[in-house]
């Protein structure tokens, strides 16, 4: 029947298959060679079909074998994977890791920190969320997230503990081709109100009327960052954006900055922190992740 199918007996398959001996599998698995060539029959008998041609010197898989063989690996390595898993939830680690970031956070130190995440927690998948403003608050408040990585204003609150990370520097920028790339030197109030500016901006509650370094009466109001990335290599206004993603657009005469002469100081950079809820115990890989980015993004 084929309801008696055991991972032994799949086990035992996947070894001939590597080994191409019997001989071999048995010594393996620390088995008696019948052992083994039982397994094999009774495995084929269940199915109906020979899984190894034993003509030769050396059994060799069947075209039915070769059919099976990939999805007996993976039977195996699902098997193992849950073993994994279920060993790492009876040690109290977390079953996934939620993170949410602002889309202003620069990735290149997210990825990096994952990286060494994976190789210290493979059992615990990282999930990722990519929020703008009081959004990426907003998960981490509502309990969506364990950790989040967001602008130092938009956490402070007695809800969070914080942790500060990096500074960003913000660039106003426009095309080359716009306007207000030709005005050298700063750029007056009612020159720059004359011109659409791209704003970022979200649906959250938290940030809802409110507004960051915005200057003109004419704006664009946009949720996603990369697509005012877009928007500004286009020509279609002018806008603030972090350094770190127009630093080449820059320097390869992409885009052009400018210096708007209200712009606000508080604006120019944003401080980023890290932040997990007060009252919300960390488990072991959030623990972890917090601790990674304070010691190697922080620093």
């Amino acid at each position: 029947m084929l309801d008696s199918l055991t991972l032994d007996q799949i086990q035992i398959f996947l070894a001939v298959a590597d080994t191409g001996s019997f001989t071999k599998t048995a010594k393996q698995m620390n088995r008696a060679q019948s052992a083994v060539t039982y397994g094999i029959q009774k495995l084929e008998a269940q199915f109906g079909i020979p899984l190894f041609d034993r003509t030769g010197y050396r059994p060799v898989l069947t075209e039915a074998g070769r059919a099976l063989l990939p999805r007996a690996r993976r039977i195996a390595e699902e098997t193992n994977a849950f073993r994994d898993t279920a060993r790492s939830l009876a040690s109290g680690l977390e079953a996934e890791l939620t993170i949410v970031l602002d889309s202003m956070f620069p990735m290149s130190a997210v990825v990096e920190a994952l990286r060494a995440f994976t190789a210290k927690f493979p059992t615990v998948p990282p999930r990722i969320y990519v929020q703008s403003l009081g959004a990426a608050a907003e998960l981490l408040l509502n309990g969506t997230c364990m950790v989040g990585l967001l602008p130092l204003f938009f956490s402070d609150m007695a809800l969070l503990k914080r942790f500060p990370l990096l500074t960003i520097d913000l660039i106003p920028v426009v095309a080359p081709d716009h306007p207000l790339a030709t005005l050298e030197g700063p750029i007056e109030t009612h020159v720059l109100q004359k011109h659409v500016q791209l704003v970022l901006t979200d649906r959250s509650p938290l940030t809802a009327g409110r507004d960051y370094g915005v200057l003109s009466g004419r704006t664009w109001r946009l949720a996603d960052l990369g697509a005012k990335h877009s928007m500004l290599l286009a020509g279609l206004g002018w806008g603030n954006m972090p350094s770190h993603l127009v630093r080449d657009d820059v320097a390869q005469g992409r885009l052009k900055a400018i210096r708007p002469m209200p712009f606000d100081s508080r604006v120019a950079q944003l401080v980023m922190c890290g932040a997990y809820l007060t009252d919300h115990r960390l488990g072991p890989a959030g623990q972890w992740m917090i601790e990674h980015l304070s010691a190697v993004v922080g620093r």
